[in-house]
């Protein structure tokens, strides 16, 4: 057995026992209020959140994390079926209980939202982290109406067909936000068509979508995909940078998100799977390797490059940079076999499972810098519910389980 053939099969084994070990400490934590994942603790201190720690607290959900968190559930449930089927009837449980509370808060009025109060009314922050109440949405869509419009396909999916028409109908309504400048990225923010028009053109909410193309195929419903030539196509013709190689947050700016550029890669190559187009492999490859060599600072990959200098435009380090590239280089080895790609692989693998992940309890610290762990939360203070981390492994262990 080759080097290499050592690495996959140890690195699958790795992966599978790191998903069902924090899959295991998430259905054992005592779920929040109508039934939400909880995974309210400090990565630093393994301190759970109470009632002292404000919007870290257990009084506020995370529409973000709890449809990330169902679309975890369902999938890992699927994937552990035929491997492990009495933890799988525990996820599903747990699927099941958390679709019904997000497809009912869902319906209430055609959104989800980045942040509920205790009485689970939407709320937004100012810059002095104070609360108001957040603005209805009506057209305007969000990340949060992403994350949960995914879960709710997903576990509608799994656990309620009849249903499934009307989340896909649902996810339909967010991809056309986004076409039709109607995707507000900032949250925080009170929510309004004229704010969504007027905010920098990111490429992150078609990368985001993306993720779902890849999730409709594997449910069945590739034919529902067609928006992903589209947002492809937009990407690469828009952002990326001839001089650097790179993917431009915003065209013309010289901020690059190299996290972003790497789970674009891994999201297309997990939509096309074996059928990806020649010269689009290619162009996902140098994508990877340039924003990789680029963005991997140490001991992880940094929130945001200069394009023109290369200089790391922040100090922080998050987790889930690493996992994303795990993906990437996975399913960018297997459909190039190119030994680059591997390498990477290989990079990523170590820094995440040496400096970031902890083991017990089975989660990574959410942010390093040079200096060590530092209490910076990147986008929620909840903690990962499987997905950043479970579901970029998982593809990696379905592509060497396939080889």
């Amino acid at each position: 057995m080759s080097a290499d053939t050592n690495f996959m099969a140890e690195a699958r084994d790795t992966y599978v026992a790191a998903n069902a070990a924090t899959l295991r400490w998430m259905l054992d934590r005592p779920a929040l209020g109508r039934g939400f994942l909880n995974t309210k603790m400090n990565s630093i201190t393994h301190a759970d959140y109470g009632p002292a720690d404000g919007q870290r607290g257990p009084a506020y959900t995370y529409g973000w994390i709890q449809g990330r968190g169902l679309e975890a559930l369902a999938t890992h449930a699927a994937y552990f079926a035929t491997r492990d089927p009495a933890f799988a009837a525990a996820l599903d449980e747990r699927g099941r209980m958390l679709y019904a509370v997000l497809a009912e808060m869902q319906r209430s009025d055609g959104h989800a939202y980045f942040c509920y109060d205790a009485d689970m009314s939407p709320i937004c922050f100012d810059e002095a982290g104070r609360t108001s109440p957040q603005t209805t949405a009506g057209d305007v869509y969000t990340y949060s109406d992403a994350f949960v419009a995914k879960g709710l396909v997903a576990a509608a999916a799994r656990y309620a067909p009849n249903d499934l028409r009307r989340q896909l109908d649902y996810l339909d309504g967010v991809i056309r936000a986004i076409e039709e400048d109607r995707f507000q990225m900032n949250e925080s923010a009170p929510l309004s068509t004229e704010a969504a028009a007027a905010q920098p053109k990111d490429f992150g909410p078609r990368m985001i979508l993306l993720g779902a193309a890849g999730l409709l195929a594997r449910i069945g419903q590739r034919e529902r995909a067609g928006f992903a030539d589209r947002f492809i196509g937009h990407v690469l013709e828009r952002h990326l940078d001839p001089s650097s190689g790179l993917l431009a947050n915003v065209p013309g700016e010289d901020a690059c998100n190299v996290g972003h550029a790497i789970e674009f890669v891994g999201f297309v190559l997990e939509f096309f799977g074996a059928s990806a187009p020649t010269e689009l492999v290619r162009t996902l490859q140098d994508l990877l390797s340039i924003s990789f060599r680029a963005g991997f600072v140490k001991p992880g990959i940094t929130l945001a490059v200069s394009m023109r200098t290369g200089a790391a435009l922040r100090p922080y380090c998050p987790w889930w940079s690493l996992p994303e590239t795990i993906r990437a280089a996975a399913l960018c080895f297997g459909a190039t076999g190119d030994s680059g790609a591997l390498s990477i692989w290989r990079e990523a693998h170590g820094a995440f499972f040496t400096h970031y992940w902890r083991g017990a309890p089975p989660i990574a610290y959410q942010t390093l810098t040079r200096t060590g762990p530092v209490d910076f939360v990147p986008a929620t203070p909840d903690l990962d519910p499987g997905y950043h981390t479970g579901l970029s492994l998982l593809a990696a262990i379905e592509f060497t389980e396939r080889r």
